[in-house]
Order: C-alpha cells, then sequence, then structure tokens
C-alpha cells in the first residue's frame, strides 16, 4: 500500500472521520468499539482498489485497535492546537515510519508519475493510518493553510475537522447530522420567538 501526496484532500477526510469516532463526540459511545468496526470504518473510507489498507484492518489484532484508538487523540491535538510548526512536526511523526517518498505511476493518466509514500512490508493498520492522517495533515498546511484545522461549530458537538472545501468555509464536522441540527435548533428558536406576543417580558 501507498498514499500519494497529492491525495491529501482525501487523507484529510479519512482523519477528519478518524477523529470524529471518538466517545467524547458521540457524548460517551465509542464509534470504534472492535475489530470489527475498525474494518467497516476502513472498508468505508478506502479508495485504493487493490484493497490494501482493508487487508490490513482484517488482518488486525486487539493492540491495534489499541493503537488506532490513541492515534485518534494524537490527530485531535493537531486539530485542536493548529500552530504551523506543531502540525508540520506532529504530522511528520506520523509519516516518518513509513518509507521515504518516491516516483509511482499515476493511474489516472498514463505515462505520467506522481509521489508517494509507500508502506513497509511488516506494516499494520495502525500505520497505514497514521501515514494517511500525517499525509492529510501536511498536504492541506501546506495547500490550504493551517486555517483549515478547527473545532464543530455546533453548539451541542465535541468534534473536529479538516476543512478542504474550495471556499474554505465549512462551520460542522458532519455537515449532514451537526448542520440540520443546528438549523433545526434555529428555525424552531424564531418560530418560538414569532409566537411570542409584542411588547412581552420575561
Amino acid at each position: 500500500m501507498q498514499v500519494a501526496l497529492d491525495d491529501y484532500v482525501w487523507a484529510a477526510g479519512v482523519a477528519t472521520e478518524l477523529v470524529n469516532t471518538a466517545a467524547e463526540v458521540w457524548h460517551g459511545e465509542d464509534h470504534l468499539p472492535d475489530l470489527t468496526a475498525l474494518v467497516a470504518f476502513v472498508e468505508l473510507h478506502d479508495h485504493d482498489d487493490r484493497g490494501g489498507l482493508p487487508g490490513l484492518a482484517r488482518r488486525a489484532r486487539p493492540a491495534d485497535l489499541r493503537a488506532v484508538r490513541a492515534l485518534r487523540g494524537t490527530v485531535r491535538d493537531l486539530i485542536d492546537h493548529p500552530g504551523r510548526d506543531h502540525l508540520v512536526t506532529g504530522a511528520s511523526a506520523l509519516t516518518s515510519p513509513a518509507g521515504g517518498a518516491t516516483l509511482v505511476p499515476d493511474p489516472a493518466h498514463e505515462h505520467r508519475t506522481r509521489w508517494a509514500i509507500p508502506l513497509r512490508p511488516e506494516a499494520t493498520v495502525f500505520d497505514a493510518l497514521s501515514l494517511v492522517c500525517g499525509v492529510g495533515v501536511l498536504g492541506v498546511v501546506h495547500t490550504l493553510g493551517e486555517g483549515r484545522f478547527r473545532a464543530c461549530g455546533a453548539p451541542t458537538c465535541h468534534g473536529a475537522f479538516i476543512d478542504t472545501t474550495r471556499p474554505g468555509r465549512r462551520r460542522y464536522c458532519m455537515p449532514g447530522l451537526c448542520g440540520n441540527r443546528t438549523n433545526v435548533a434555529n428555525h424552531r428558536a424564531r418560530q418560538a420567538a414569532a409566537r411570542e406576543p409584542d411588547g412581552a417580558t420575561g
């Protein structure tokens, strides 16, 4: 398995989704409770037709699951403290156990290559996800800047995210969930305010 450096948008998305499986985001319910959930997470976010990442997940052991859970905290710390030096140092540590960057064939363009970092043969699913998260963070810092690392804007959510959208105006860690909840809450508040009689006092 290898992670292309220009795949940072996908990689940052995986980092965001991994961080937001933590129990603190779901009010105490861990969304990576066991190895089966880890395999499901990896299969959902894999984009390599050769299945390298899911294969590593299916071979994972309980120690690998614990390591991946710890990785969530490491990546969350980077998002929560987005100083450029902190981001670069932390993300570089995530990618360092992998092999050095090398040129590989670009599957989308015949006779072209792109830079990628390959995993070592003995790598685990933790190593793979560390590499993915590291590439995501480094790519976003380099291309979009450290202002793209944010806490969720929903008042009741403890999630965080890396914004890779073109305009850079993303507000929620899970737009379909947190964004909808916030819109519903705001709508109800407006309705309640409209129902109050003019001049009403508390």
